[in-house]
């Protein structure tokens, strides 16, 4: 994974997230029967395609950008592993519904999981992005 893959993915969960905010304030009773109803579950996957793997390919590029200090983004990544997993499974669980209505989508919002997992990749996002501009400075 290279550092623009990293702030693809941060960016992919950044906007199912502002979706589901859209969708849980539209007062769908299901996903049924509407357009957001209907990409409801494709921002959701994508944002499960995102966030797999994401800790494991900071860590490459750390190892691979040789940044320093390594024990601390290390530290930091086994985090972002532990609250990712913990989305993951608030969303699985979600998408193994039958229906997704605006209430369980504004559930899901209010996660402690998700909101940390938005938390570090805001901080992941910034670091990756500030050390690809100091690169490009050089």
């Amino acid at each position: 994974m290279i550092p623009a893959e990293i702030l693809e993915r941060c960016n992919t969960v950044e906007e199912c997230y502002e979706f589901m905010l859209a969708y849980a304030a539209q007062g769908h009773p299901s996903d049924q029967g509407s357009k957001s109803g209907a990409q409801i579950r494709e921002f959701l996957r994508r944002a499960v395609t995102a966030i797999a793997a994401l800790a494991e390919g900071c860590s490459k590029v750390v190892k691979d950008e040789r940044l320093e200090p390594a024990e601390k983004f290390h530290a930091f990544f086994a985090v972002l592993d532990r609250d990712a997993r913990d989305s993951l499974a608030a969303i699985d669980l979600v998408l193994a519904q039958p229906s997704i209505g605006s209430q369980l989508v504004d559930n899901l919002n209010a996660s402690v999981h998700l909101r940390a997992l938005l938390t570090d990749l805001f901080l992941v996002s910034d670091i990756v992005s500030s050390r690809l501009v100091s690169r490009q400075i050089r």
